[in-house]
């Protein structure tokens, strides 16, 4: 099996610096036309945040306001030349997230189970607005989130399958949504990639990919697609189910958590040519669409379709090629792909919203601002 892996390995790099080559070559910048179309589905996209503002400040999730949802609505916003920090809206924004600052650094609402992904994109939130200003709030909850990190501390060495990763609290095991989220928000907040909360992450990201030759976990023995599950941990979970391989059940990778730990790889300063990185990037190329979540089960593929954009996007600018050559040859223009994709699902008051509503894709405001941000993101590559 090594020596299959190893030759595997040889073939799927020798593609992937052809396609890379080809890509370099064949860049080209992003249409004006859909440009300006995407820069205008973004200002309605603002204007219908602005008018959803609630009177606190926040923006609401299950009948009142919502700390973390306000914090991707105040990262939408300030990207934005007419919303600076200082514009009255933001103001109030931050200043209701502000009241879920807590003693121990995190900031969160204090019967919330998801501490570490509300005090996540508050941290984005905040380093976005002003970081300045904010220095010292950012500077708490950048170490309360390195302390929810599961290690030795807790009792978890490197043999644990919990070791390095995130979950939504203490008591909860560790998942690779959550791990992403926290790697976004320390690498955005400016935390230096030689800090050792990077390097712990990289074993639980490692653990997620279902790929033989770099995970060491029994789910993975044998596989060779590259692709990310939800959480390595007690015996390993996916989202997307399983799915039979030469005549084996295996867990199913899926989209929104390949393209989540792809980009932790590369946060994370792994080199390109890494056998983590090039069997992600070959998972990618075979599975590209901007259609739905890819690899999840036909019934669930439109489900977390909205973070699948905004991590897709995320993921791709981190990689820094403007091109993407899948499996069949085909060049795709990822950015100019996207921006069509999402202009296209607007509704005419300026939101979006996921029909298929699991994981609060069913809240305009979530949904909104994360359209917003994978809009800006692909925008910031051309």
């Amino acid at each position: 099996m090594r020596g299959f892996c190893t030759s595997w390995l040889a073939i799927v790099a020798s593609m992937i610096v052809a396609s890379l080559a080809n890509s370099r070559a064949g860049a080209a910048s992003l249409d004006p036309q859909v440009a300006q179309q995407a820069r205008a589905a973004i200002e309605k996209g603002l204007h219908y945040l602005e008018s959803s503002q609630q009177a606190d400040g926040g923006w609401e999730a299950a009948g009142k306001s919502n700390p973390a949802v306000t914090a991707l609505a105040i990262c939408a916003l300030v990207g934005d030349p007419g919303y600076p920090s200082d514009h009255p809206m933001v103001d109030r924004a931050v200043r209701f997230l502000l009241t879920h600052r807590q003693p121990d650094g995190g900031i969160y609402e204090p019967d919330a189970e998801i501490r570490n992904y509300q005090t996540s994109v508050a941290l984005m939130a905040l380093a976005a607005a002003d970081p300045e200003q904010h220095r010292d709030t950012i500077l708490d909850a950048q170490r309360f989130l390195r302390t929810l990190q599961w290690d030795e501390d807790e009792g978890h060495d490197k043999s644990s399958t919990w070791y390095g990763g995130q979950g939504y609290g203490k008591h909860k095991r560790p998942d690779l949504s959550n791990t992403q989220m926290m790697l976004e928000a320390l690498q955005q907040s400016g935390l230096s990639a030689d800090d050792p909360a990077y390097r712990k992450a990289l074993i639980f990201i490692s653990r997620c990919q279902m790929h033989a030759s770099t995970n060491d976990q029994p789910f993975a023995a044998g596989s060779t697609d590259g692709g990310f599950i939800y959480t390595p941990a007690n015996d390993g979970e996916s989202m997307a189910g399983s799915e039979v391989v030469d005549g084996r059940t295996r867990l199913r990778s899926y989209g929104s958590m390949t393209y989540a730990g792809f980009k932790s790889l590369l946060y994370a300063r792994l080199d390109r040519q890494d056998p983590r990185v090039l069997a992600a990037w070959d998972w990618i190329r075979r599975n590209y669409t901007l259609e739905h979540n890819p690899n999840m089960p036909f019934a669930q593929s439109k489900e977390g379709l909205y973070y699948y954009y905004y991590v897709f996007a995320r993921a791709l600018h981190a990689w820094g090629e403007p091109t993407v050559r899948d499996a069949r040859g085909d060049d795709h223009d990822w950015r100019g792909e996207l921006c069509r994709k999402m202009v296209s699902l607007q509704l005419p008051g300026g939101s979006w919203v996921n029909e298929a509503d699991r994981w609060m894709e069913g809240n305009p405001h979530l949904v909104t601002a994360y359209a917003v941000l994978a809009l800006r993101t692909a925008l910031s590559d051309s």
